[in-house]
């Protein structure tokens, strides 16, 4: 059974900062495609970073470039998301998700093309 279980959100203002985690069990992440999405109500998931299964350079949806920073630790077989200088409209119900291939990630995220999902952890920002 493949679990994947978000944590690390939170509320936080203007400026602030955190770190997402996503811990999957009974799926090898290693040389798979990784992704974050998140979801406002009302609005479509959006793709927010891709991770590749190989290499080291993560893909930015262009509203969060330079601002967040995905990452993956295949020993751990978990991912991660660091939000640095939250603004309110990253407000969002967060997930990550793992393709069923690798490993390179499509530029495009698309919510179909990901056959894993977490239950999502919430990110408030407050001005």
């Amino acid at each position: 059974q493949v679990q994947l279980v978000e944590s690390g959100g939170g509320s936080v203002q203007v400026g602030g900062s955190l770190r997402l985690a996503c811990a999957v069990s009974g799926y090898s992440i290693s040389s798979k495609c990784m992704a974050w999405f998140r979801e406002v109500p009302g609005l479509e998931r959006e793709g927010v970073a891709r991770l590749d299964g190989i290499g080291d350079s993560p893909g930015y949806v262009d509203s969060v470039k330079g601002r967040f920073i995905a990452s993956r630790d295949n020993a751990k077989n978990t991912v991660y998301l660091q939000m640095d200088n939250l603004k309110p409209e990253d407000s969002a119900m967060y997930y990550c998700a793992a393709a069923s291939w690798g490993p390179w990630c499509m530029s495009t995220l698309r919510r179909a093309d990901f056959a894993y999902w977490g239950q999502g952890t919430q990110v408030t920002v407050s001005s």
